[in-house]
């Protein structure tokens, strides 16, 4: 039995609405399997197999809010296809900034002199090391140089920048008089003090650090890298204040105030906005990075800048539902076990029970947010991944877990649907 020729195999896949190269490369890689009488089901596998490797909504039912897997915060984007003012000054008809939109709505947000946005917050770290500190001494803790997801290391940007690595303290316990010996080495030629935010790790016991008050005190800027982006530890834009699982996260706005020269973080964990990184702080700080020839190189385009400029309106608008991380973040337990016991009673499947969902992203370390969901015995992960739309959930010890909270309320019924094909 001869195979059918590639054009006519890839012809017969049409309705997975796939282009055509690739229905083309699909019918290649099943004639190349050989096994001549079951090319077409093989052929429609590779074309299923294409079409399931795009980017595609999923449903996050694991109660990791920020889930790094699933593009960390939510956001819903929607965008004409039109043109912007992105570096048009509309007053005067001239060239204008791109920084002079979000960056600008961002200092205020901040109560920063100025801003700049780049595209993540590694690029953020990055610029403000190559711009103000290269071939000069950067002074971190040993407690501070941290590893992230991805393999980010803190040593590695800072070689990257140029700057001088300068360790001081211990992993468990550093002093200001540390800093403060290392920043008046001539030795070192002292650009900058760098803290760092520890992200996914707590070293807890006989410790010691030193604040962003404490470290105004030397004789160079201090760069706060908060890391995870939450603006105001107030958190005036949620009716109840902040919430007890944020205790002891470090802000934008307080830390500039407390004396820090930049602060840097990133866009897309807690302050829920798309993929990006912020350097504010003192004006001529951030001057000295937008006018680093790397800032071209880390710059965002106007989709991102438009999804920040929405977001950022939100916190000043202090409307906390309309950004969707906190919607999520602040729902009544109640709530969620409304939309749990429907979820149960109407697929027939699993059963009601407490949960605790974390912030994830690599922030806040060990903090747990009350929530409820829906488990059942075994793991059936894979099943709800194969389904349209994926569902995504956890399984711990031997159970599947899926938690209301980082479900969207119209997702509900997807969920249901999920279940019910389980059998």
């Amino acid at each position: 039995m001869r195979p059918p020729s590639v054009d006519t195999l890839a012809r017969s896949l049409a309705d997975t609405g796939l282009p055509h190269p690739l229905l083309v490369d699909a019918a290649r890689r099943a004639i190349a399997d050989g096994s001549p009488e079951v090319v077409h089901e093989r052929a429609r596998h590779h074309a299923h197999a294409a079409a399931r490797a795009l980017l595609q909504p999923v449903v996050n039912a694991t109660g990791v809010l920020l889930h790094t897997n699933l593009g960390r915060a939510p956001l819903a984007v929607a965008a004409d296809a039109a043109y912007s003012n992105l570096e048009l000054d509309l007053a005067s008809g001239r060239r204008g900034s791109r920084h002079a939109h979000a960056a600008a709505l961002l200092a205020r947000l901040c109560d920063a002199e100025d801003a700049i946005v780049v595209n993540n917050g590694a690029s953020a770290v990055l610029l403000v090391l190559a711009a103000l500190a290269c071939g000069q001494g950067a002074v971190v803790s040993r407690g501070e140089l941290v590893e992230i997801g991805g393999g980010f290391r803190v040593p590695e940007v800072m070689e990257q920048s140029g700057a001088n690595l300068v360790e001081v303290g211990t992993t468990n316990r550093t002093r200001l008089a540390d800093f403060a010996s290392a920043t008046q080495n001539p030795a070192h030629d002292t650009a900058l003090a760098l803290k760092v935010h520890q992200s996914n790790y707590r070293i807890v016991g006989f410790t010691e650090v030193v604040t962003v008050a404490e470290m105004a005190s030397l004789d160079v800027p201090v760069v706060a890298d908060i890391g995870s982006g939450l603006v105001d530890a107030a958190c005036p834009w949620l009716a109840d204040g902040p919430p007890v699982w944020l205790v002891g996260e470090p802000a934008a706005r307080q830390s500039l105030a407390d004396g820090a020269a930049l602060v840097t973080f990133s866009g897309d964990k807690l302050f829920g906005g798309p993929q990006a990184g912020v350097i504010a702080g003192r004006a001529d700080l951030v001057q000295q990075c937008a006018r680093h020839p790397l800032a071209r190189a880390l710059r965002p385009g106007s989709l991102v800048l438009g999804a920040l400029q929405q977001v950022t309106l939100a916190y000043l608008r202090r409307d906390g539902p309309a950004i969707e991380f906190w919607r999520m973040a602040s729902l009544a337990v109640a709530s969620l076990q409304s939309r749990a016991q429907a979820v149960v009673g109407e697929s027939g499947v699993g059963e009601l029970a407490e949960m605790a969902s974390v912030p994830g992203g690599g922030t806040l370390p060990g903090a747990a947010i009350d929530s409820c969901g829906v488990v059942l015995d075994g793991d059936h992960t894979a099943a709800l991944r194969a389904g349209t739309p994926p569902v995504v959930a956890r399984v711990s010890d031997g159970r599947t877990w899926l938690d209301m909270r980082t479900v969207a309320p119209g997702d509900d019924q997807h969920v249901i649907a999920a279940l019910k094909a389980l059998g």
